[in-house]
């Protein structure tokens, strides 16, 4: 026999005897007792079963980026009302004129504490033509405590909720200011003052919390407006962003 043919043979026994061991290898008594189900591509798809409303109360534990960036608890004691709490930093660059806008009221305040001290003294002329050079902010934290009120929004996007709430914030920004002034002489100086802002006031907001996925957590979007019931009496900016929870 040529060895081609004997090439051929070889190849063919080895397919008989893989087939062979697979077949034997791929069933057993328990196996060829049942059958696999067929599944729809639909139906394969595991939708993880949170917010039931038999299994009420929930927790979800996550973080949120935009306006603030913040870590953020919330407490799901059931299916209609919630309890959050979020801390973390402002984003203070969106800030900038507001907190140019301040100068000079921060100016005055640091002129009236020098009088106070020393009546007498005789640049407080010099240092109300101070003139704004630009400002850094080494610290702009806030911290959050709102109840929410949801609602399921199922005909829009199933596991789609919808909800609005209120609440309280407390913010603390620390502030350094520089500037230019007239020395008393034909040259110019640069000052700095430093100012530590704590304020408080309301918020409401309105936002949307996703939970169809694979895995227990839930996305979420929202918009908030605070209002300045202390500093800066009246003043409001709002705030938003989306955010991710683990649900346990």
């Amino acid at each position: 026999m040529s060895p081609y043919k004997i090439f051929r043979v070889t190849i063919f026994l080895l397919i008989l005897i893989s087939q062979h061991a697979f077949s034997q290898a791929g069933k057993s008594a328990r196996s060829t007792k049942y059958r696999m189900p067929k599944v729809s591509r639909s139906k394969a798809i595991t939708i993880c079963p949170i917010f039931e409303t038999s299994k009420y109360p929930y927790q979800g534990i996550g973080f949120k980026v935009g306006d603030p960036v913040a870590l953020t608890y919330k407490f799901y004691p059931s299916k209609n009302w919630a309890f959050a709490v979020d801390g973390g930093k402002a984003s203070s660059g969106l800030y900038n004129k507001y907190y140019r806008g301040l100068f000079e009221n921060v100016k005055n305040e640091a002129i009236a504490d020098v009088v106070n001290k020393d009546p007498l003294i005789d640049t407080v002329g010099n240092a109300q033509a101070a003139r704004y050079l630009t400002h850094t902010i080494s610290g702009d934290w806030f911290l959050e405590a709102k109840f929410l009120y949801q609602w399921d929004a199922e005909k829009i996007s199933k596991g789609l909720q919808l909800y609005v709430g209120a609440g309280w914030q407390w913010r603390n920004t620390s502030l350094t200011y520089e500037y230019l002034y007239e020395n008393g002489r034909v040259e110019s100086k640069n000052g700095r003052i430093s100012e530590n802002r704590f304020t408080y006031g309301p918020v409401v907001l309105l936002g949307f919390e996703y939970s169809y996925f694979t895995l227990p957590v839930s996305a979420f979007i929202e918009v908030e407006m605070f209002t300045d019931a202390f500093i800066d009496p009246g003043y409001q900016r709002f705030q938003g962003g989306v955010g991710l929870r683990y649900i346990f």
